[in-house]
């Protein structure tokens, strides 16, 4: 991809049509699987590609690898409705997610239920933006910032075996919902990738579900869930195009006093360099093609593993990525394709740790841009 793109997914029609509502030039993008895409822009112009998961974690997981595999996004966001499970929080606000509890997990004993929590925190820079999505906009409904359960069933009651076990067990979880463990599993697994869930509260989960949605809650709930979650996702595209590794890649460019010499690992204007350093504004630089920036790293990464800056499966699974990069290229896909920054991320976020790699592997990704 060219340009971040930002993956939007939701559970039911409705969600999905107040999200789509909200774009322009919307057009299909059909998956090898038969999953239908629509691909459109915000008001901002950043890219969105949608798509309908349907109900439960297991095709919300399945529907989130698939946009991440197709498309590469530089996020993904599930929006929708959900039951609340504070009374004193107003119909209509939103919950967005500090983390994600999989409710249903656990063991069933002679003795009863004994719980085996699974959270999924939001990663941190995502929640800050969506802060301060918060904090600048003019919203017209409460945006509130908590726990969120996802289970396997619908909650309406206060008296059921899962009513009972959310206040047991995640008494702190603000809404419940279907979707968002699977979301937030998927995302995990592509360690690299920001996922946010947020979700309008359309009822109570109290038994008057059926009275919440014939009051009209429901296309309320997911209109303001679509409208900050779209905000949002122009702030997550903005991040991506303007981080801090793309403005050191700039200011390594002849002509600045901070300038990292043709013999380096790659070029930046802090930090550990490897290699010679040339200081003032020497002359043109032949410009590093995306293949010498990979090999570079490779070199880099495996000197880290024989230093003991990376464990060996940290190790084995960047060579991983670093071979479906390779593998791609020969097939004659572009820098710029979407397996190949997949990869990219997935490696970026292997190495997350390691100051310099990190660094080295973003500032690779500026490269498919230019797709050199």
């Amino acid at each position: 991809m060219n340009e971040p793109t930002v993956a939007v997914l939701t559970a039911l029609e409705l969600e999905y049509q107040a999200v789509r509502d909200r774009l322009s030039g919307v057009r299909a993008h059909l998956h090898r699987a038969g999953t239908r895409f629509e691909v459109g822009r915000t008001t901002a112009g950043t890219r969105i590609a949608l798509a309908l998961a349907g109900k439960g974690n297991n095709s919300a997981a399945v529907l989130a690898e698939r946009a991440i595999t197709e498309f590469g996004p530089s996020a993904l966001l599930f929006t929708g409705v959900a039951g609340a499970l504070y009374s004193d929080v107003k119909l209509g606000s939103l919950v967005v997610a500090t983390h994600i509890y999989g409710y249903h997990g656990g063991t069933s004993q002679d003795d009863g239920f004994m719980a085996r929590p699974r959270a999924w925190e939001a990663p941190h820079g995502a929640l800050q933006l969506a802060q301060h999505v918060r904090r600048t906009g003019a919203w017209d409904f409460e945006v509130h910032f908590g726990a969120i359960a996802a289970g396997e069933a619908v909650v309406n009651s206060t008296r059921s075996v899962e009513a009972v076990r959310l206040r047991k067990h995640y008494n702190d979880a603000m809404a419940v919902e279907m979707e968002g463990a699977g979301v937030a599993q998927a995302c995990h697994l592509n360690r690299s990738l920001p996922v946010m869930v947020i979700r309008g509260l359309s009822d109570r989960a109290d038994g008057n579900k059926l009275a919440a949605d014939s009051e009209g809650w429901q296309p309320v709930a997911a209109r303001n869930a679509a409208s900050f979650g779209l905000a949002l996702a122009d702030e997550l595209a903005a991040d991506e195009k303007n981080s801090p590794v793309r403005s050191t890649v700039m200011n390594t460019q002849p002509g600045n006093s901070n300038y990292a010499g043709t013999n380096t690992g790659i070029m930046m204007a802090g930090g550990t360099v490897h290699g010679n350093i040339n200081v003032g504004a020497p002359g043109p630089v032949p410009a590093r093609s995306f293949a010498e920036e990979l090999d570079s790293f490779r070199t880099r990464l495996t000197q880290a593993r024989v230093t003991g800056e990376v464990d060996e499966d940290t190790y084995t699974a960047a060579e991983a990525e670093l071979s479906v990069i390779s593998d791609s290229l020969a097939a004659g896909e572009p820098a710029s394709g979407g397996r190949i920054r997949l990869a990219l991320k997935k490696l970026r976020g292997l190495v997350e740790e390691v100051t310099g790699l990190a660094a080295a592997v973003a500032a690779i990704l500026t490269l498919t841009a230019g797709g050199r």
